[in-house]
């Protein structure tokens, strides 16, 4: 298939990046800065030595290791590619040996919460300038990854007031040289527009799943067999890596209970309208929501296909295919 991404640069914007955490996008930056020559060379930092051990074997990486504090010594740019909870602690470990001049980011669904939970662990030369690639799939680890995740997804940058204006263009040449659309945004902002598009429907997702499971008038081979209808979308959002999540709910708290009270609300009514038969409710609720799904494939963030979010058979060995 095309290049969707374009000709790899000339000249690398960072000499050493670091990546902090080798699952779904942390593999995927791996090789979407491999093969855009976005740095001269890798470092991967990973906990798990299984995870290592696949990194190394896929050749991710010119560097591979354990020890997040050596590893990032060298890095003048790293990005913390953990669940949301975790960059706190990780902030207070590589701190002290993170270079003069060297950016951190992150890729957390939360900002606010990420930043009051590193800014107090990083000395005053280090630019701390969160991000969130709006982009993913429902499964995880170093084999998941892809080049193109990135592509013509948004990235959301919410760099703090103080930010050196040079530091945060850098940053955001690199996530466009990985084929990404780069919004701003303040760290407030970007958690309650991202309960609305992306965290409610999550949970939304999981307690739906959650209740068909616990049905005793429904087997679950009943609901396993005939879920071709919106069930099955449920599902692969529902698939999850549940610790990213559980870590996105209690980090982004304010923000979701908001919007879940909000969803609470517009449900009550259609559940008014249902039981009483007010058709006229529900057909105007129906086109106005079928709208937005318009504007969704109209700004190419999907397809108008039936099947969006499950491959088609011909597309399974093509890991460029949104999945």
């Amino acid at each position: 298939m095309p290049d969707q991404l374009g000709t790899p640069l000339q000249t690398p914007l960072f000499q050493r990046v670091g990546l902090i955490g080798l699952g779904l996008i942390g593999s995927s930056l791996a090789r979407g800065i491999k093969r855009m020559n976005l740095a001269h060379a890798i470092t991967a930092i990973d906990a798990d030595p299984h995870v290592c051990e696949r990194v190394s074997a896929l050749n991710m990486a010119d560097t591979v290791t354990q020890d997040a504090a050596s590893g990032v010594k060298d890095c003048d740019l790293v990005i913390l590619c953990v669940p949301v909870g975790a960059c706190g602690p990780l902030a207070k470990i590589i701190g002290p040996h993170l270079q003069p001049d060297c950016i951190l980011s992150d890729v957390g669904s939360v900002k606010s919460s990420v930043v009051q939970a590193v800014e107090p662990h990083l000395p005053d030369h280090v630019h701390f300038i969160p991000a969130h690639p709006v982009a993913g799939t429902e499964y995880s680890g170093p084999d998941a990854g892809f080049s193109t995740l990135f592509h013509n997804r948004w990235c959301i940058l919410t760099p703090p007031d103080n930010v050196v204006q040079s530091k945060a263009d850098l940053l955001k040449d690199f996530w466009e040289g990985l084929g990404a659309n780069v919004e701003w945004m303040t760290a407030q902002r970007h958690d309650l527009v991202l309960a609305v598009t992306s965290h409610l429907p999550h949970l939304i997702a999981y307690n739906i799943v959650g209740t068909a499971a616990d049905l005793e008038t429904v087997t679950q081979s009943e609901v396993i067999k005939f879920s071709a209808g919106g069930f099955r979308d449920f599902t692969r959002i529902a698939a999850s890596d549940p610790t990213m999540w559980r870590d996105v709910f209690l980090n982004n708290k304010q923000a979701v209970l908001e919007m879940l009270g909000r969803f609470t609300e517009d449900l009550a009514l259609l559940q008014r309208a249902i039981r009483w038969g007010d058709g006229e409710t529900l057909f105007n609720t129906f086109t106005r929501t079928r709208a937005i799904r318009r504007s969704i494939i109209d700004l190419g963030q999907e397809t108008a296909a039936p099947d969006f979010g499950r491959r088609s058979p011909d597309d399974q060995t093509d890991p460029s295919v949104k999945r």
